[in-house]
């Protein structure tokens, strides 16, 4: 099966307006996508934003629940964490992987509008994953208004949007990342 590493970007993402922006971390989605992971078996939860208070704040958040009280009151919690990799950019964390001793992994973007030609189905990602062939992904999702359109752009692949039954699109970054990982590596 091929290696799924996942990453939440706080750059580069977009506001409202469609500036690009870096977007502030949020402890629900370090502990919630965390947790998601480690069910999953994603190899690794990398954050990545280049703002150094937001790496710092990050990273006390994790250390709470790896070293301090948070790691004996809740060892399940800890176990999630210890998934997590605080990274300046998305370079750094392709680096990280490939320093792991993987492949190059392949970029996989995800958005909540319309696709492109690059868009790849929750099926056919998840065949590409149980091909056997040891090759790494990378998948990359957006917090704030999303990942921007360069960014997308730069990516191997776009995964299709999670349609809804209502019109309505506006899922939280950590209930998009649980139905992927549901829809990607979740038992039938």
């Amino acid at each position: 099966m091929g290696r799924l590493y996942l990453a939440l970007l706080h750059y580069p993402v977009k506001n409202k307006d469609g500036d690009t922006i870096a977007s502030a971390i949020t402890n629900l989605d370090l502990h919630d996508i965390a947790r998601a992971a480690r069910t999953y078996g994603v190899t690794k939860f990398f954050v990545v934003t280049p703002l150094f208070d937001q790496q710092q704040l990050a990273q006390k958040i994790v250390e709470h629940w790896q070293q301090r009280i948070g790691a004996s009151y809740n060892p399940d919690r800890r176990e999630a964490l210890d998934l997590i990799r605080i990274k300046e950019s998305v370079f750094d964390v392709l680096e990280d992987i490939r320093v792991m001793g993987d492949k190059p992994a392949r970029l996989v973007a995800t958005s909540a509008a319309a696709t492109d030609s690059k868009c790849l189905s929750f099926s056919d990602f998840r065949q590409m994953l149980e091909n056997g062939d040891d090759q790494s992904y990378l998948l990359a999702l957006g917090t704030a208004w999303g990942l921007t359109e360069a960014f997308v752009e730069h990516a191997d692949y776009l995964l299709a949007p999670i349609p809804g039954t209502t019109g309505y699109n506006h899922l939280s970054v950590r209930s998009a990342a649980s139905i992927m990982l549901d829809r990607l590596c979740g038992s039938d």
